[in-house]
Formats: C-alpha cells, structure tokens, sequence
C-alpha cells in the first residue's frame, strides 16, 4: 500500500546562504520501501542537488548511514512502514559534514588504522591456508560481521566529548584480530588500544549496540577486550 510521507532533511550547502537549513519533501512511498528509496526518489525528480552516499543498497557497505527520525541507522535497511510519516533526516553526528549528508569519515578510519586492523604473523607461511578451529572462528565470527558503517562510533558520547577515543568501532576491530587463533601482535595491538584515549574511555553506555545495523554486541566485546588486557598487564590509561 502506498501512502505519502514527509521528509524533513538537513541540508549542508557550502556554496549557500545560510549554510544549514532544513527542506521538507513529500512523497508517496510504498510501505515496504526504504528511505534509501524514498532519496533516490527527491533526488530524481525533485532536487537533484540533494547529496548522500550509498552503494551496495543492501546492508553490506555500510555508505548510507545517516540520523533518522533521531537513531543513527542504514537507509537502504530502514523500511517507511517503520517509520513516522514525518520521517525527519539528518548526516551523523559529532564528525564534519560535507555536503548535506555526507560527512567527513577520514576520523573515523583513522581511528581503526591506528589499531592495526589487519593479520599480523611472520611465521613461515604453511603450504595452503592458516587453518583455525570452527570454536576460534566463532569467537570472532561476530566482530567480522561490522560493515564500518560509523554509526556505533558517531552515537557515542565519549567520542562526542573526546574527538581522541578510538570509539567502539576500532576497538571491535581491535577485538576481531586480538582474538584470532593465527594472529601473532598481541603486545604491539594492546598498546595501541590502551593509552589515555583507548580501551579503557570506554564507559558501557551501550549506544553503540542500539544503534549497530548487524544487532553486534560491541560492548560485550569491549568488555572481553578489557579482561584480556588485565590478564596481559594492561592496565593503564
């Protein structure tokens, strides 16, 4: 069934006075639409100057994130049928924005850079793959799922607060290789992750997991990560 919804956007428009407004469009959407749909639509045939990010459309990229109706959530997962009719849009918080609902995510991919988010083991390599256990690719089988979306990073007030903290996401990524059977920088990854704006910044607010497009329990994570970094003489911050 179709009916009409409003959307109530953000707009950032550098080369614009004045530089922030808010534009409401109306359009008719099918209730099993998305608001990725209902975009594409405005951007179409109503204002082609609107500007957002999206790739794959279906969860995996994580490039349409954004503020809806007050939750930092995916476009392309978010159905209108869900929604208010007044569906209010707006570009994650706490990082600078571009264009509308673009924002800068150099930040945020710093912050994983930083915690070395990649395979480390100089062990001869064997003659096929690094084989791991079905128990050891469970523990981390979860961590693996994030798309890097930034929306658990960007909903949490100690990053809001602290443009320094490593944020939710890195630590996750932190958690998927720390806790990988075939990984070999124990040491060099928990120094990186509990200095004065790491690991242990981290006040379990839980934001991070109401907002999380793949349901990851990253403060359990965080968690985990802290008793494993006690347990190897980790304890400053």
């Amino acid at each position: 069934m179709e009916r009409f919804y409003t959307f109530k956007i953000k707009r950032f428009l550098p080369d614009k006075t004045p530089l922030i407004r808010w534009d409401e469009f109306r359009i008719k959407l099918n209730s099993m639409e998305r608001v990725l749909d209902g975009l594409i639509k405005i951007k179409e045939s109503i204002d082609g100057t609107l500007t957002f990010r999206k790739s794959c459309a279906h969860g995996v990229c994580g490039s349409c994130a954004m503020k809806i109706n007050g939750k930092n959530r995916l476009a392309c997962q978010t159905l209108v049928k869900d929604l208010t009719e007044l569906v209010e849009i707006e570009p994650l918080p706490s990082l600078p924005v571009i264009k509308d609902l673009v924002v800068d995510m150099t930040l945020f991919f710093e912050k994983n850079d930083r915690v070395l988010p990649y395979l480390i083991n100089d062990e001869p390599p064997p003659e096929r793959e690094r084989l791991q256990l079905p128990k050891e690719q469970e523990r981390i089988l979860e961590s693996i799922t994030c798309v890097m979306c930034g929306s658990c990073t960007t909903s949490c007030p100690i990053f809001w607060a602290d443009k320094n903290y490593l944020g939710p996401s890195a630590l996750l990524k932190a958690y998927r290789f720390l806790f990988d059977s075939r990984d070999r920088a124990t040491e060099q990854r928990l120094e990186a992750i509990t200095g004065e704006h790491g690991l242990w910044r981290c006040h379990s607010v839980f934001n991070c997991i109401e907002v999380c497009p793949k349901e990851i329990d990253i403060t359990k994570h965080i968690l985990k990560l802290k008793r494993f970094a006690v347990k190897k003489g980790f304890t400053g911050g």
